[in-house]
């Protein structure tokens, strides 16, 4: 099958730099730009050379840097416009000019002030001008979506007549829907005489959610760019997704006979860049590159993946930059799972084991969201295997109160001998945790701390769990009685016999 390429115009720096919160500096554009080349888009939307001062060094040096795509800046259909944008462009290997002028009514009666006419003479003239300085130049009908369509036919046809090599179709607020679109789309094609002269582009808006779908619908209907940006990003709600549109047109390749240059396994790290450059961070559920994209915890997804990725997952996570599946373990997964990651943490267990550590797993997991590595290797120090006992918890006593200083008495079994020291906390649990570390000179920091009652009634065992941080190694402990301030010191002192016997040479433990 032959397949027609999508260029693909990424305005992450442009449009997508718009959004609330994403500003970024010379620097960093700099640094995502050269990220946006990796990825191998076609276009690279510097930036609006007339917004700022910043935004024309940026376009400036981004002309000068980035080698491969083509370079585009935007501009009004203005002189003083399409001049500066040149002198920030000119340093670029592909220079193009990107001129845009709002062609809907309501646009032209309250934004523009002008009239049908009077814009329809504004677009060719900036287009000329721009071709006069550079081939490459590009015209967008701002609100294409919402205009007369007869008038936006015209507008096309004049400014191709003009110069205009790419001719870019917005969705401008988001409006239209997916049938809508794809019609705007096709009467373009057939109503424009000249249309196959110029590259049909679209850019839409994510309003009402549909950017993506808007987008596709256009292609199938004779566009050949698509303007996207990378996590979605852009003004209001964003604009439509370079990841889901590229992996879209990747994953149904059956259906849509097209194809995009894109080097997919970029596509988690331009995300990633993103996010760490501008600190907005994607929904967890994100399509393609959010965190749960290519998670899964329901027992029969993971039983089923496990035998066979393709049962619930469409594309590999390798093909966009992930390593793999990721195997969320709560209340929901199933012995499959559990037996897996035991497997991938370096523990064969039978049958009987199994059964067992699974009953526990379960039990844990419908106190926590999440189960972590280190509360499995805690399961199975506690079930299966000991975990020498370097410091022994001898006796606890606490003085607490809300109008007393909470002070608590500790007394530490090793080798033989008992220490006791006192110190003083927060609460009685830091204070006993506190007074562990004077004794033992290891200070410990708590990342996770709970307690759940085991049974009922006011005499109920309580369970306490623990997740501490000793330098950078993680333990989990964990300790019952019906005194949940002793179990929570006790559950502490667990943890810091993990962090010594598993991390600590039998010399080390000696000097304590």
């Amino acid at each position: 099958m032959t397949r027609e390429k999508i260029r693909i115009f990424d305005t992450t720096l442009r449009d997508g730099e718009q959004s609330p919160g994403a500003s970024l500096n010379i620097k960093e554009k700099l640094q995502m730009a050269r990220q946006l080349a990796k990825l191998r888009v076609d276009i690279i939307e510097a930036g609006f050379p007339i917004a700022s001062p910043g935004d024309f060094e940026a376009v400036k040096e981004i002309s000068k840097t980035i080698k491969g795509p083509v370079i585009a800046g935007l501009a009004r259909a203005k002189k003083e416009d399409i001049d500066l944008a040149w002198k920030a462009l000119k340093y670029a290997q592909k220079p193009r000019i990107h001129i845009f002028l709002a062609t809907s009514d309501i646009h032209m009666k309250y934004k523009l002030e002008k009239t049908k006419s009077e814009v329809l003479n504004d677009a060719v003239k900036s287009v000329k001008l721009a071709k006069k300085i550079t081939e490459d130049v590009e015209f967008s009908a701002e609100d294409a979506s919402r205009s007369d369509r007869k008038f936006l036919a015209e507008v096309v046809e004049a400014t191709i007549d003009a110069g205009a090599t790419t001719i870019n179709i917005p969705d401008t607020v988001g409006y239209a829907m997916p049938v809508e679109f794809g019609e705007l789309i096709k009467y373009l094609k057939r109503e424009v005489p000249n249309i196959g002269k110029a590259i049909l582009s679209v850019h839409c808006h994510n309003d009402l959610g549909l950017a993506v779908a808007n987008s596709i619908a256009a292609i199938e209907n004779g566009a050949r760019q698509v303007e996207c940006t990378v996590n979605g990003i852009g003004e209001r709600a964003g604009n439509a997704s370079l990841e889901e549109i590229v992996m879209g047109l990747y994953t149904r390749r059956d259906i849509l006979p097209f194809k995009t240059d894109v080097n997919t396994v970029e596509i988690c790290n331009s995300s990633r860049l993103f996010s760490r450059l501008t600190g907005l961070q994607v929904q967890v559920n994100k399509a393609v590159v959010g965190k749960n994209a290519f998670a899964h915890e329901a027992g029969i997804h993971q039983h089923g993946v496990l035998k066979k990725a393709q049962t619930y997952e469409i594309m590999t996570p390798k093909i966009v930059g992930i390593k793999g599946s990721h195997l969320v373990l709560g209340k929901h997964s199933g012995r499959h799972a559990l037996m897996r990651r035991y497997k991938e943490l370096g523990y064969e267990l039978g049958k009987e084991e199994l059964d067992r550590v699974y009953a526990i797993f379960i039990d844990l997991a419908d106190k926590k969201k999440v189960i972590f590595n280190e509360d499995l290797e805690a399961i199975i120090d506690d079930e299966i295997q000991t975990v020498p006992e370097i410091f022994q918890l001898v006796s606890l006593q606490v003085v607490s109160g809300n109008k007393t200083f909470p002070t608590a008495t500790v007394r530490l079994k090793k080798s033989g001998s008992v220490f006791q020291d006192s110190a003083t906390g927060d609460g009685p649990v830091d204070a006993s945790c506190n007074a562990i570390d004077k004794l033992t000179k290891i200070k410990g920091k708590f990342l996770d701390y709970s307690i759940r009652s085991v049974s009922i009634g006011r005499e109920a065992v309580g369970e306490a769990f623990v997740k501490v941080k000793f330098g950078d190694k993680v333990h989990t402990g964990k300790a019952a009685s019906t005194d949940v301030i002793f179990a929570s010191a006790k559950a502490y002192l667990n943890a810091l016999n993990k962090f010594l016997s598993k991390d600590k040479s039998k010399k080390e433990i000696e000097g304590f």
